[in-house]
């Protein structure tokens, strides 16, 4: 006589559907699929590499523990995550994408961080014809290959700046010496291009172009530019290393700015370390736990919901880490809710299916709007998801607080301006 297994599946915001039915040991209820990514866990980035992957694993866990993602014929999908150390090497990532298709027989893959380290796993993907989600790779250059099976989380470095400059015509709308400070990378160095075209339309003029290399803290030769060039904007920045020492010694040294807006640092819960020198330091965010999308927001936007409240990721990520999430722990978690939808969509596990799930989505979920370029040219380049950019200011008891600056309809507090 056949043994039977009963299988109970709950409801919950993740999208799982309740049921109760009996199989018979013979079927397979049950399938893992493998996900695999790499994090930089030394080095520059690992900070923020770090919370992007835990963001991904709180995903990943949640599914697991509620039970799965169940399919009209009855399979449940689990996860495993393979991951392991790229230490923001290229070449290292190189092997260990291929290690992860070759050896480990992963189902899926997600990026690494950084659009450089992102480039290469993506050609890699591309090459196996393996779907990539990508996270903290905001480049618009990756999606421009043809690749058909690789999909941005972030608002793409085209648009990443754009709003701090539409924050500054806001709060004043003179023409402004604008000094371009950043880093040497591929994402930094298209944001900054973006930003200043879209600078100079609107007027503003250009007094200093200046890159630096990859690492560097040292600012003190290029701050004695800008006050040679008699700026009254900087703009640019990097990741978080770079970015919170240009932030402190633009503070320590006599440098008379109105409006200061850097990448990646500043959205960081570590900037308000810096003391006074993050006061009024603005920085461009793909989300914010202040800014909160609702089921209720898809009446006025006509999208349909996914996944769970703000506050509900926010608790359960302070719980598994005992910190604050960052944009960048959305991040993660984000790109695992994409690939849950798609599954759902597809109602398969086929890379194939979930492509072409991929390939219709737009929805509406806690970290904001998801839909994807379908054409040829940008295929995967995010275009439902924008920025919002926050400033560091002191709240009535004098402890600096994050507040949402841009857009108008999503903030929290008026730009402080000029800075002190």
């Amino acid at each position: 006589m056949k043994k039977t297994i009963l299988i109970l599946c709950v409801l919950s915001l993740m999208g799982t559907v309740s049921c109760i039915r009996n199989l018979t040991e013979t079927e397979q209820p049950i399938i893992t699929l493998k996900l695999g990514f790499t994090t930089t866990q030394t080095g520059n980035n690992s900070l923020v590499s770090t919370r992007q992957t835990n963001g991904l694993n709180l995903w990943i866990n949640e599914i697991n523990t509620s039970g799965g993602i169940l399919l009209d014929n009855g399979t449940t999908v689990k996860f495993e995550a393979v991951s392991y150390d790229d230490e923001g090497d290229s070449d290292k990532v190189e092997a260990l994408y291929k290690q992860m298709v070759e050896e480990d027989k992963v189902h899926f893959l997600f990026s690494p961080y950084t659009s450089s380290l992102t480039d290469v796993a993506a050609e890699i993907a591309a090459a196996y014809g393996k779907l990539l989600i990508t996270i903290g790779a905001a480049s618009d250059a990756t999606y421009s290959h043809g690749y058909t099976s690789v999909f941005q989380t972030y608002t793409p470095a085209s648009r990443y700046m754009t709003g701090a400059v539409d924050l500054l015509g806001h709060l004043d709308e003179s023409s402004k010496k604008i000094a371009y400070v950043y880093e040497n990378s591929g994402f930094s160095s298209i944001v900054v291009e973006a930003a200043k075209n879209y600078a100079e339309g609107l007027g503003h003029e250009t007094v200093l172009l200046e890159n630096y290399e990859i690492g560097q803290t040292d600012f003190k030769s290029i701050i004695d530019e800008i006050i040679a060039n008699e700026a009254d904007v900087v703009l640019g920045g990097g990741h978080f290393e770079d970015g919170a020492a240009l932030a402190h010694q633009l503070d320590t040294t006599d440098v008379d700015i109105d409006f200061i807006a850097l990448l990646v640092a500043p959205p960081e819960p570590e900037f308000a370390d810096l003391g006074d020198a993050a006061l009024g330091v603005i920085g461009p965010s793909q989300w914010e736990a202040t800014v909160a999308f609702t089921p209720e927001s898809t009446s006025d936007s006509g999208l349909k919901w996914f996944g769970p409240l703000n506050d509900d990721f926010i608790q359960a990520y302070e719980a598994a880490y005992l910190e604050e999430p960052s944009y960048h722990s959305m991040g993660g978690y984000a790109a695992g809710l994409i690939l849950q939808k798609a599954i759902l969509d597809a109602n398969a596990t086929s890379t194939a299916a979930v492509v072409a799930a991929l390939n219709e989505m737009d929805i509406l979920t806690c970290y904001g709007r998801i839909h994807f370029d379908n054409s040829t040219a940008t295929h995967g380049l995010q275009i439902g998801h924008d920025m919002v950019d926050i400033q560091w200011q002191k709240d009535s008891s004098d402890n600096l607080v994050k507040e949402v600056v841009w857009p108008p309809t999503g903030k929290t507090a008026e730009a402080i301006y000029p800075i002190p």
